[in-house]
């Protein structure tokens, strides 16, 4: 393996919850109307396809405008504390003496940088993506694309830690090995997880041994 691309939300930190709980509110303070597969679908979307997704659920506000607000209230509460998974540090650091590490992810450039540097692994990255950086969200492959180009290396060569069904598909159609680490509270569709190269219970069980 030549790198390892992490995914952030689901797999670093656990902020879908978070993310669930604002936009939740924000479309209902706002007139929309949650609907019951709202959040698997919002799972993997750039900002600007789960903008326009929310003003199609009847919030009365521009999707730029939706953007902006949720991402405030994001960075609001980042501010106060990130939510880091279990072992997330530990392993980010265990790795990054061993392979090139990446990341490519839904969440925007601000919560992105936000997030690294509360936990002091910035550094330990050689390339990071937002998927408002590139064309397509997840589960089109854009973001982890654009993540082994930035790193210089063949996504082939690659292996992908993701939580979500769009995250996993997205890594698979990257043509990188993907490593399912599923969230308890948002597993992903079977036929994502299918696609796994391994599945593990959680980050303590990612170590160079497994990638080589």
């Amino acid at each position: 393996m030549e790198a390892c691309v992490f995914d952030l939300d689901g797999v670093l930190v656990d902020s879908e919850p978070v993310w669930e709980e604002v936009r939740r509110a924000f479309v209902a303070e706002h007139g929309g109307t949650w609907q019951p597969d709202t959040q698997s679908r919002l799972m993997g979307m750039s900002t600007a396809e789960w903008a326009a997704y929310l003003h199609e659920l009847g919030v009365r506000m521009a999707p730029d405008e939706i953007a902006r607000g949720v991402v405030d209230q994001m960075a609001a509460r980042y501010r106060d504390e990130v939510p880091l998974l279990p072992g997330a540090v530990e392993a980010v650091r265990r790795l990054s003496g061993h392979v090139t590490l990446g990341l490519a992810s839904s969440s925007p450039r601000r919560l992105i940088d936000v997030v690294l540097d509360a936990a002091g692994l910035k550094e330990c990255f050689a390339a990071t993506v937002s998927t408002e950086e590139v064309a397509r969200g997840k589960p089109a492959p854009d973001g982890y694309l654009e993540a082994a180009r930035r790193m210089d290396v063949d996504p082939r060569g690659c292996v992908a830690v993701e939580d979500s069904s769009n995250g996993l598909r997205s890594a698979y159609a990257a043509g990188m090995r993907v490593i399912a680490v599923p969230h308890p509270r948002y597993p992903p569709a079977p036929d994502a997880l299918a696609l796994a190269w391994r599945v593990l219970p959680g980050l303590d069980a990612l170590t160079s041994d497994l990638l080589s």
